[in-house]
């Protein structure tokens, strides 16, 4: 078998506001295996700043791994600890090569039937204009789960923002998610999580930042507002430490990102020990191209959440690639009348 890696540029359509800053462009790796005339492929979804395998040895890492496929996918997924956008992308290209084509990872009927995946239309921080219109736009195209990140502007503006929202319309039409990245004050969080819960929110994504376990099991069983954890899963990987953190917190939800967590498997540990202990989860793409994107919402179908997903970030870039994926009415379906560009693998292997 034989093995290469690619690194791809993804261009947004406008720039996307985070806590963390505003993101114009996207690095992403593809992990491309060929064996007797056939291809598989997998996306290894970076995210710089956040991702616990954003170190300069990033790029050495992925050719060892070219290096060493012939150790097979366990092998290698082991021995890449500490970078889970690579044991993912690892996992997608082994799967990949074994499929019938290439992106037709866990056959059901998401891809045979178009039976759909519901999912969250996700607001991008930004001036408050920009804010209302993304959300005009959401509502307009049928989504009614809106998950809107917090944190960057003005904290008064932001909650006059999501109490228009719920002027117009009330909890049983649209579930409202907020993501605040880490970006309040440990002084501050109680505080403000008591006033965003009048706009009787789903619930918020990782209020303050993550690495302080104890006072985020305090917000936790003080919050009067769901709380999700998300960044604060990343660079767990030993499974005892993964239960011991979840008993310590002891969250409402998780999120599961599988380029951050160590990929499929890394993402079953976690919803095992929080099915064990009472703890909701959704899925959350991380970014990625079409490719890994479409690797994740295979594999979210086959486990049976009615939750809404966050899939829905496939339209944010200007060239990403062709794929049977569509958003429609609030929902991700794989689409047979569409079909992957012929010459994808071709262009990812040159």
């Amino acid at each position: 078998m034989q093995a290469r890696f690619k690194k791809y540029i993804l261009d947004f359509k406008r720039p996307s506001g985070t806590s963390r800053g505003v993101l114009r462009k996207k690095e992403t790796w593809f992990l491309i295996l060929k064996h007797q005339g056939r291809y598989g492929v997998g996306e290894c979804g970076l995210l710089r700043g956040l991702s616990i395998d954003d170190v300069p040895e990033y790029e050495s890492k992925l050719q060892w791994t070219c290096d060493h496929i012939h150790l097979g996918k366990e092998t290698l997924w082991e021995a890449l600890a500490g970078y889970p956008s690579i044991q993912f992308g690892v996992e997608q290209a082994f799967l990949s090569i074994e499929a019938s084509h290439p992106f037709d990872l866990f056959p059901s009927d998401f891809s045979k039937k178009e039976k759909p995946i519901s999912i969250n239309g996700l607001i991008w921080m930004g001036e408050e204009a920009f804010l209302h219109e993304q959300i005009a736009e959401k509502l307009a195209t049928g989504f009614n789960c809106i998950k809107m990140k917090i944190g960057a502007i003005d904290f008064d503006a932001e909650t006059a923002l999501l109490a228009a929202i719920r002027k117009k319309y009330s909890a049983q039409e649209i579930e409202l998610r907020v993501d605040a990245n880490g970006a309040f004050k440990p002084t501050e969080a109680l505080a403000k999580l008591k006033r965003l819960s009048d706009f009787e929110l789903h619930s918020i994504e990782q209020p303050i930042k993550q690495g302080n376990p104890l006072l985020m099991g305090t917000l936790c069983s003080k919050s009067p507002l769901p709380i999700a954890l998300d960044e604060e899963l990343i660079g767990i990987s030993d499974v005892t430490k993964k239960e011991r953190l979840l008993q310590t917190i002891q969250p409402q939800f998780i999120i599961l990102k599988p380029s951050l967590v160590g990929g499929y498997k890394g993402s079953a540990e976690w919803i095992e020990i929080a099915d064990r202990l009472g703890i909701g989860w959704w899925v959350t793409s991380a970014l990625e191209s079409n490719i890994g994107l479409n690797a994740i919402a295979r594999w979210t179908y086959t486990l049976g959440n009615s939750m809404p997903q966050g899939l829905g970030t496939g339209g944010l870039y200007t060239n990403n690639f062709e794929s049977p994926l569509s958003v429609e009415e609030g929902k991700i379906h794989i689409r047979r009348h569409k079909a992957w560009a012929s010459d994808l693998i071709q262009r990812l292997c040159t």
